[in-house]
């Protein structure tokens, strides 16, 4: 016994080990159960209906082939899965994101033609009581209108160059106007006199906003900066340097970024005011930008440039969307609280868009007044009035044009034409 033990080597007794190891586990435990037809079958169309049922009823797609019909009725539902080849039915294929429906809109119609500006008319405010409104215009004159009738109210003389913005103050009874003449002046309008100027910018000042709820005024200037005023002690607060070229466009806001800008480098700046430093800079327009208008709603605004007119969401400036299709240079954008924005360009167009969805609902080009020139068309502001039933635009035919929106029209008279085609926004 002895002997026969010491015959078996320590590597025959592996073996044998292995090889009733190997008997044991030859039947696959994990291996799947070979497929029931008729329950996969049952598997793959209950899969079907509770995962897919929205597109079940589009056309199947095969590979290499044309576009079949729809399924077959004893088919919906129970369709398998993959065509033989493995080739997936379109019923499963993702669907494109498509445009929402846009809200209704009335229609806007010109209402009431002013004259009386002797040059361009470049900039409009509407003062808070809704009463009257206020126009800077390349004859160097300010006006002021009666917003009701039209008629003129006052002119106001000062400015030794084209008036290039004009602000009214919710705060105190004062008019701010700026100029290419790099003055930056305060209107008392109880005495209708200037009794501030701001000196500091070294060429013509294009735009100046009011802070809403803090006594500053910011301006902006072909010389590529910014500047913060004290109202009061007229202190040159800070000076928002940043932009390498002329910035066309201000405006500011309670919450943070309290200042916005948009300049000829085709940038857009939004600003710590606290700091006086860039908290970010928008770099996705590729020309210049003349014009941004904040939401009075939403957190967000629009900018408008010759290449789009681009959506943003505060406080990073997140991109939203392109409004493309305004062909021309856009100097002057509006927009209300119903969500009609609308943009103003250098040719004498105008285009109102839906603002949720970027629909253009409705495209105004109106007559240039008797004995100007065609080339004379031209819109170089904006502005919703306080009621947000009329829209003002300053006009290269020295008018001031007023629209209102059509009582008359309705939903049936004018129907959204919007299909809801394939989104293809570019995403920059």
């Amino acid at each position: 016994m002895t002997e026969d033990v010491q015959k078996h080597s320590v590597h025959t007794l592996v073996f044998r080990s292995l090889k009733r190891t190997h008997d044991m586990f030859v039947s696959d435990q994990a291996k799947a159960v070979s497929r029931d037809d008729v329950s996969h079958k049952l598997k793959m169309g209950v899969k079907l209906k509770t995962d897919y049922s929205a597109v079940l009823h589009m056309p199947i797609l095969k590979e290499g082939k044309d576009r079949v019909s729809q399924l077959p009725a004893h088919l919906q539902g129970h369709a398998p899965y993959s065509q033989p080849g493995g080739t997936r039915t379109s019923a499963l294929m993702r669907r494109a994101p498509t445009m929402p429906k846009p809200q209704w809109h009335p229609p806007w119609k010109l209402f009431r033609v002013i004259s009386g500006h002797l040059g361009w008319v470049r900039s409009i405010a509407v003062e808070p009581g809704n009463q009257w409104f206020v126009t800077g215009s390349a004859d160097r004159t300010i006006k002021i209108w009666d917003l009701a009738s039209g008629t003129l109210k006052l002119s106001l003389t000062g400015h030794i160059s084209t008036v290039r913005g004009v602000a009214v103050s919710t705060r105190s009874p004062y008019l701010f106007s700026c100029g290419e003449d790099k003055q930056v002046k305060c209107w008392d309008l109880e005495y209708n006199k200037v009794i501030r100027h701001y000196h500091g910018h070294l060429s013509a000042v294009y735009d100046l906003d009011l802070h809403p709820t803090i006594d500053v005024l910011v301006t902006c200037s072909r010389d590529a900066t910014a500047r913060v005023w004290d109202i009061r002690t007229k202190a040159n607060v800070h000076t928002l340097t940043g932009h390498t070229n002329t910035v066309a466009t201000v405006r500011c806001q309670a919450a943070e970024p309290q200042v916005i800008t948009g300049s000829h480098d085709s940038t857009i700046r939004l600003w710590d005011l606290i700091a006086g430093k860039t908290r970010a800079t928008l770099t996705n327009h590729k020309k210049s930008v003349r014009t941004v208008v904040l939401h009075p709603r939403q957190h967000g605004f629009a900018s408008g440039s010759a290449d789009n007119i681009k959506q943003w969401t505060f406080p990073d400036g997140k991109f939203i969307q392109n409004l493309s299709g305004h062909n021309a240079i856009i100097n002057t954008l509006a927009v209300n609280s119903d969500g009609v924005l609308v943009s103003g360009a250098d040719n004498g167009t105008i285009h109102m868009w839906d603002w949720r969805t970027g629909y253009n609902f409705q495209r105004i080009h109106a007559a240039v007044q008797p004995g100007s020139l065609d080339s004379e068309s031209g819109i170089f502001a904006c502005m919703f009035d306080n009621s947000e039933g009329r829209l003002i635009t300053a006009e290269a035919d020295k008018t001031i044009k007023v629209y209102k929106e059509d009582e008359s029209a309705t939903e049936e008279s004018h129907p959204v034409n919007w299909k809801p085609e394939i989104l293809k926004r570019k995403r920059f």
